[in-house]
């Protein structure tokens, strides 16, 4: 396979990745996205989404991904289903070996959207009820359990964060914690312990989440009395942090000490033509409608990049084309 070099090469095909190869191929660049072995993000393991502007009914999480990456399609970019294995940012173009070929993939710009995976106990029941019942995202999910009780993991300023949230919805919120001590903050500690919704159980560790179909309960050990005893929840989020997919860049950018990222002017990192965008490099917010922003500011910081560059192709919008273009109602907003 000879080598070929694009403008722009897009890693990941979450919110992010899709909107910024519908931005940049719309904007005219010679776009590709390697979206992986399993395209599409953490979006594909959601089965309802109500929070994304623009579906007042809701919609499934791979239902939306399948129509981004259409959208991104429609305008010229191009997909591959493969996993980048490795890179080379130390000089333009840039160079990107997709899993088991020799030759690389070469691009003036690279926005880097591979996202960030909540971290999970490890449980079978965990995985096997992904999606329903069990969630790494309060914000996301909380709505769907109204007047229920759920089970919170955790022990830092986000495990409370996720708790007080979610009493805004449920009757009560059990925080699930394997040690007597918290890394949470005093003041969002102090916050969950004088929410009447919120009990603590320390100590203690998960040994099983129940149902078969949907959760029904959970399964829990006292670590230091060895009691065993059940739960009734009907949901199950964890809450012990995120790891973002940054290993491959490891040594080619910088990241911060959790590995997320670093975006250093805009959305472009240490490196002058390599963008982040997406949960890459959020540590926030970690929505699906921030991913999707932060990819189109990536692909505008890139458009713009390779025009300074003075290799922008023909037909590339300018500044003053992408100002104008926000209030231009058209088929691709």
């Amino acid at each position: 396979m000879t080598e070929r070099t694009y403008d722009v090469a897009i890693i990941g095909s979450g919110p992010a990745g899709y909107t910024a190869a519908l931005y940049a191929a719309r904007a005219n660049l010679n776009t590709v996205v390697f979206q992986g072995f399993e395209s599409g993000g953490q979006l594909m393991l959601t089965s309802d989404v109500e929070n994304y502007p623009g579906y007042k009914d809701g919609v499934t999480g791979p239902d939306m991904m399948d129509e981004l990456e259409a959208q991104a399609a429609r305008f010229g970019a191009e997909m591959r289903p493969d996993n980048v294995e490795r890179v080379d940012f130390s000089e333009r173009p840039f160079k990107l070996w997709a899993e088991g070929e020799e030759e690389p993939v070469l691009a003036g710009a690279v926005v880097v959207a591979t996202g960030a995976k909540a971290k999970w106990l490890g449980l079978e029941s965990e995985q096997r009820l992904m999606g329903r019942g069990v969630s790494g995202c309060a914000t996301c999910d909380g709505f769907f359990f109204r007047e229920k009780r759920v089970a919170v993991i955790g022990g830092g300023d986000t495990a409370m964060e996720e708790a007080l949230f979610l009493t805004k919805y449920a009757t009560e919120v059990y925080v699930i914690h394997r040690r007597d001590q918290f890394r949470a903050s005093k003041i969002m500690l102090d916050r969950a312990r004088n929410n009447p919704k919120v009990t603590f159980l320390t100590d203690t560790v998960v040994e099983e989440i129940l149902g078969d179909d949907s959760v029904e309960g959970v399964r829990v050990k006292n670590t230091k009395t060895g009691e065993v005893e059940t739960l009734e929840v009907d949901g199950f989020f964890t809450a012990i942090g995120h790891e973002p997919a940054t290993k491959l860049f490891a040594g080619q950018v910088d990241l911060d000490e959790a590995g997320y990222m670093l975006q250093k002017e805009h959305t472009m990192t240490s490196v002058p033509g390599v963008f982040a965008a997406g949960d890459v490099s959020d540590t926030r917010y970690r929505q699906a409608v921030t991913a999707a922003g932060d990819g189109c500011r990536a692909a505008i910081d890139a458009e713009r990049w390779l025009e300074d560059q003075g290799e922008a192709p023909e037909g590339a919008m300018d500044p003053g084309v992408w100002e104008a273009d926000k209030d231009r109602n058209t088929a691709a907003l």
